[in-house]
């Protein structure tokens, strides 16, 4: 897999895994130029899997603080749904929070959650529910879920990372909250169903970043696709376009370090769209805190 490599962000498993979102282009970064600063198992990766040739796509919104910005979370509501015919694609959904340094990628510290579809990954064709985190720009410190030390689960929380998302009736909609809790200084995971009863998933201790320790000053919402070069990329969202008949972000708010959600201003003004093959997906603003994206996909490269 390629969080949020989103922010997001979303930005795993095996030798053969599919790409994860990373931060992107919100800084005016060249993305090939990324890709050959890194290793070929590392910063544009969270993990050392890739297919190693593929195509990243993107459509998402990114506060605009800057590198200076001071940021304790976000929030928001997802729509979710069970994508089909995948082989080695994958399309994610989420948000992003991290710590970006100007053009020094490997003090990059993210953390990220959403929901995914990639049978490279899980050995099925589930909606699942995933956490990343980095502290050292997708390198070599981080992974997703639980699968190395890091994310730390609480008990009685009401999702696992990794776990299969109920939709047998269909579409549903998740509420994500990720802050720093100013009490414990840790990033916490919040979850629930179409913003009611979040309850803690978990936290990522401050002791396991760098630029992280004490704020963000980046946070991305959106969606991402991951597909081999020549194979057409996947559906993103529900694979409309934009409208009221796509996808969409509900709720998106800051958070401060009490975890209280509290209005982006200006909307959307203090946002940012990043959308990296238009013919693909896009993603657009409508009304209040909300913004619709996605696509049909078909981009092969």
């Amino acid at each position: 897999m390629r969080l949020l490599q989103l922010l997001v962000l979303l930005i795993a498993f095996s030798s053969q895994a599919s790409a994860i979102p990373r931060l992107y282009d919100t800084y005016g970064e060249n993305v090939d130029q990324r890709r050959q600063q890194s290793s070929s198992n590392s910063s544009w990766l969270l993990s050392k899997d890739s297919f190693g040739t593929g195509v990243d796509h993107l459509a998402l919104f990114s506060s605009m603080k800057g590198s200076q910005g001071v940021l304790f979370g976000g929030m928001a509501t997802f729509d979710v749904y069970h994508l089909q015919n995948f082989n080695t694609q994958a399309s994610y959904s989420y948000m992003c929070v991290a710590n970006h340094q100007g053009d020094d990628y490997s003090t990059e510290n993210v953390v990220a959650a959403g929901w995914m579809v990639s049978p490279t990954s899980y050995v099925d064709s589930e909606t699942h529910f995933y956490t990343l985190w980095t502290a050292d720009g997708y390198k070599s410190v981080g992974c997703y879920n639980l699968d190395c030390d890091g994310f730390v689960p609480v008990q009685n929380a009401p999702i696992t990372p990794g776990d299969t998302l109920d939709l047998a009736k269909g579409k549903i909609n998740i509420t994500i909250k990720i802050f720093k809790n100013k009490v414990d200084g840790d990033w916490w995971l919040y979850f629930g169903y179409d913003n009611h009863k979040l309850s803690a998933v978990g936290y990522w201790p401050k002791s396991i970043f760098t630029t992280m320790v004490d704020h963000a000053n980046l946070i991305q919402w959106g969606g991402y696709t991951f597909s081999e070069t020549g194979v057409a990329s996947p559906a993103m969202g529900n694979g409309h376009w934009p409208g009221k008949d796509s996808a969409a972000v509900r709720g998106v708010r800051f958070v401060d370090d009490s975890g209280n959600g509290y209005k982006i201003d200006p909307w959307p003004g203090a946002l940012g769209a990043s959308i990296s093959h238009k013919e693909c997906y896009g993603a657009a603003v409508s009304g209040d805190e909300m913004f619709y994206y996605g696509g049909p996909g078909g981009c092969t490269k």
